[in-house]
């Protein structure tokens, strides 16, 4: 691999920055780095100054956006400048450009992505000291809760900007995969996660200047932009969610006449509203079952495989959760009057689980060789 500082990119977007990005870029600079990327994200004219600055003093190539496009166009346009121009830079790591970086931990990265190719490198702060500016804990931990709950994602930083990667994962994942702004550091690690590529911490100084009012990240804004990416995973469950509850009523109505829910006896064995509450139950969730089975599998989480296991492994969970839905609406929450209402809240938490089970088992890639 050579001298890291020389195969090693440094990628740093920049948004109306200050003297603290010149500061950062001559000390990466006077430590070796060969290879320090500058993305002008469509700052104001009176701060390209410091882009010049770098440029002339330390001869930065610049890459300048016209009008503000977003931290992640900002990076994949980089990214996309090493693909097409730079075949001898083995890999990048992705620095902000207000100082909360130092060049002890850039250097740890650079290292650890040189020696890593095939993993993701993150250099995650700790967020257990309550000096630290309450929308950086708040953007974190909620988002971390989130992301583990729902994608299995474990990680202790979801949002650093201090991140290495190699060319070769630069290629093959992360110059495609989608988001403009903050979204895409979070779309990053979905991907990471998709694709079965291991990610490496290691822990990082923790600076805020100014209580991080330098920071373009609005913690209600940018929050809803980083949760959109949720909404795949959640769309084709709840509309199936919809589709068996709305079958599920509908054929109370129509089956009701036919179906008496008074209590009934046969051979010792009692039956009535649970029967009732079966065919309701079955029929629904056979159908929401196969159009949510399709949508899981290409739309969520994109498992291309043609082994009927897969449809085998689905199947099993469903029944397991149809019966479980089943006793449980007749045993459960019986101060509820309406089944319906019932069926709403115990299918909800069955959901979480079932979750997390599709995503574990049933649709898990195989690991990446």
């Amino acid at each position: 691999m050579g001298d890291y500082r020389q195969s090693i990119a440094i990628i740093i977007p920049a948004l109306d920055p200050d003297e603290r990005m010149v500061k950062l870029v001559e000390e990466l600079h006077n430590f070796g780095y060969e290879n320090i990327i500058l993305v002008d994200d469509g700052s104001m004219i009176k701060n390209r100054k410091y882009f010049k600055t770098c440029k002339e003093s330390f001869g930065c190539r610049i890459i300048r956006h016209v009008v503000n496009f977003g931290k992640g166009i900002a990076l994949k346009s980089a990214f996309n400048y090493i693909l097409e121009s730079r075949p001898d830079i083995a890999g990048a790591v992705t620095v902000d450009c207000d100082g909360q970086h130092v060049l002890k931990d850039i250097t740890t990265c650079a290292k650890l992505t040189a020696e890593n190719p095939d993993k993701l490198i993150l250099g995650c702060r700790r967020f257990d000291d309550a000096s630290i500016p309450w929308r950086s804990r708040f953007g974190n931990q909620m988002t971390r809760r989130v992301i583990r709950l729902l994608c299995g994602i474990h990680v202790s930083d979801t949002q650093t900007g201090l991140r290495g990667l190699s060319t070769p994962l630069i290629r093959d994942y992360f110059a495609n995969t989608k988001g403009e702004r903050f979204e895409y550091e979070m779309n990053m690690l979905i991907a990471a996660r998709e694709h079965m590529i291991p990610v490496e911490e290691f822990s990082i100084e923790t600076i805020y200047l100014e209580n991080n009012e330098s920071s373009h990240f609005n913690p209600f804004l940018d929050s809803i932009r980083i949760y959109k990416v949720f909404l795949k995973f959640m769309l084709s469950s709840l509309s199936s969610f919809v589709i068996d509850i709305g079958l599920f009523y509908l054929l109370g109505i129509l089956l009701r006449p036919f179906i008496s829910e008074n209590v009934m006896v046969f051979e010792g064995f009692v039956f009535g509203g649970a029967l009732l509450t079966l065919l309701r139950t079955v029929i629904s969730r056979l159908i929401s079952s196969l159009y949510n089975f399709f949508m899981n599998k290409n739309q969520v989480f994109h498992n291309d495989s043609k082994s009927p296991s897969i449809l085998a492994k689905y199947y099993v969970l469903c029944i397991i959760q149809l019966i479980l839905s089943w006793l449980l609406v007749d045993h459960m929450l019986g101060f509820i009057t309406y089944r319906t209402i019932r069926k709403c809240i115990i299918d909800t938490l069955l959901f979480v689980v079932s979750f997390q089970i599709q995503r574990e088992w049933v649709f898990k890639k195989k690991e990446r060789g």
